[in-house]
């Protein structure tokens, strides 16, 4: 791990946090799917052109909020629940047996392991990432994971960054070397993701796997794949 002793240049990364759907996974089609299945038999339709507008960086109880509300629609919490809880089962069912991982992910993580602290901040389920890693075997890379599950807000809300750093820090990083969040690269495919890092002082790269650039301005570094992280590292 990247180690804060006294002559550590404050802005050297010590840790990655990684968004999980359209950064480490081809997963965003797959959410698409099931959100507009579930959807239409409440009588509410969900484009691509929609979803990708309004709701990708969203987790499954608030994407499902807004769809109501952008309906003029009120959302029973009763349907609320069975909404959230059928779709964990249909993409864990869809999820069996197949590899979703990006291309060069595996790669790309093994390549850091040991290297930085490692960590999941996603607004998908924490089962359904665990499910990818431990099919592709790559759980053990990372440090701790947060998903929509363990927070009360989701993005862009910064509450699931600011859970990782205090956990980093609680269970992973020595007293001595307080993780800071200056020291972070969070790489995200979103506005939502960006906003929640940029609101924890985190940093950014933005990877263009989802959105163009223009749609990723605030972010601090803009990529076109993770493979371009690496470099970016070594240059920080």
């Amino acid at each position: 791990m990247k180690s804060s002793k006294s002559n550590m240049n404050r802005q050297e990364i010590r840790a990655l946090l990684l968004d999980f759907d359209g950064v480490l996974a081809d997963t965003e089609p797959v959410h698409l799917r099931f959100f507009a299945e579930l959807l239409g038999p409440e009588g509410i339709s969900l484009s691509r052109e929609a979803y990708f507008a309004k709701y990708l960086g969203l987790d499954d109880r608030s994407c499902f909020r807004k769809v109501f509300a952008d309906a003029g629609r009120e959302l029973d919490p009763a349907l609320e629940e069975s909404l959230v809880r059928r779709k964990n089962q249909q993409i864990l069912e869809y999820l069996n047996g197949k590899s979703v991982l990006l291309p060069g992910v595996a790669d790309f993580l093994r390549n850091l392991q040991g290297r930085y602290y490692l960590a999941i901040v996603s607004g998908a389920l924490r089962s359904e990432i665990e499910a990818v890693l431990r099919s592709e075997g790559l759980a053990k890379l990372f440090h701790l994971i947060v998903g929509a599950d363990q927070v009360a807000r989701g993005k862009p809300d910064p509450e699931g960054f600011i859970t990782a750093m205090k956990l980093l820090n609680r269970d992973h990083v020595p007293e001595s070397e307080i993780l800071l969040p200056v020291e972070c690269l969070a790489v995200e495919d979103s506005p939502w993701g960006i906003e929640a890092a940029k609101k924890a002082g985190v940093r950014v790269a933005a990877v263009t796997t989802s959105y163009p650039k223009e749609k990723l301005s605030l972010a601090d570094e803009i990529i076109g794949s993770l493979a371009e992280v690496i470099s970016l590292l070594d240059n920080l």
